[in-house]
């Protein structure tokens, strides 16, 4: 079986830079793929990608040696089982906010007797290898999405789930979990109570000997997630990406020729 290239980095000592894939385009996926990611995600859940574009997405990734990983769009056996059928390597689920929840998505990951998975790998078997049923549950990497204050409280109990791999948080539901709409919604937080939540999250992740993720808006912050120690930061995503070149490419020529520029949100691809 094709060994996770995550889990071949993490084995080293190394940190993931993970893409993240929000447009239902093959082409795109192939791109952003070629440009030195260890890992890149396609988001089922925010994403404009449904099933059948999603799995020509990871075909596209194949040559490129990528990881690639899917966030489902919840906790749902059937999401679960048919991206991982179709050849994520990693499933990221949304709003987990306790053990029972958890186990629920680890169950969904594993085949018995860890798990509930259901046997039936269509493409994968292609992509990863005839004897990806032997390897599977050595391979694939299970996430659980912690964004709530209930899933902050319950974090112990979360990262002591046998059989999951790591957490992955995201700073903007985590932000709106902990302090309603006291502050903007997006990225890449300088508020001092949500850093610090970012921070008790790693360090009670790693305790656990599990692997901790953040999602960032800039490459500035995700650095700085790195310096923190985060094992996983994914680096913007295609829809953040192509607002930004355009952008800047108009309001280079405006600004060339004496013209005022325009203005667009910077909330785009949200979590």
């Amino acid at each position: 079986m094709v060994p996770n290239r995550i889990k071949q980095i993490w084995a080293e000592g190394g940190q993931v830079i993970n893409g993240w894939l929000s447009i239902a385009c093959p082409f795109t996926a192939e791109i952003m793929a070629e440009q030195g990611y260890d890992a890149v995600t396609i988001d089922m859940q925010h994403g404009l990608v449904g099933y059948e574009v999603g799995t020509n997405m990871l075909q596209a990734m194949r040559a490129s040696g990528v990881a690639p990983m899917v966030r489902v769009p919840w906790l749902d056996p059937g999401s679960v089982m048919k991206a991982l059928d179709a050849g994520a390597y990693g499933i990221i689920c949304p709003m987990i906010n306790n053990a029972e929840e958890a186990a629920r998505l680890v169950s969904y990951v594993r085949y018995p007797p860890i798990g509930t998975r259901s046997f039936g790998p269509t493409r994968v078997t292609f992509s990863a290898g005839a004897d990806y049923g032997q390897h599977a549950d050595d391979q694939m990497l299970c996430f659980a999405m912690i964004e709530t204050a209930e899933a902050v409280a319950n974090i112990d109990e979360i990262v002591a789930t046998p059989g999951l791999d790591g957490v992955y948080i995201g700073p903007a539901d985590l932000t709106l979990g902990l302090t309603g709409r006291q502050y903007r919604t997006g990225f890449d937080r300088e508020e001092p109570e949500i850093i610090e939540a970012i921070k008790h999250i790693m360090t009670r992740t790693q305790q656990a000997g599990l692997r901790a993720c953040l999602h960032n808006g800039t490459p500035e912050y995700a650095a700085r997630a790195l310096e923190w120690g985060f094992d996983l930061v994914t680096v913007s995503n295609d829809v953040r990406l192509l607002v930004g070149a355009a952008k800047a490419s108009v309001d280079k020529v405006r600004a060339l020729r004496g013209e005022a520029g325009g203005s667009t949100s910077n909330e785009v691809g949200g979590y």
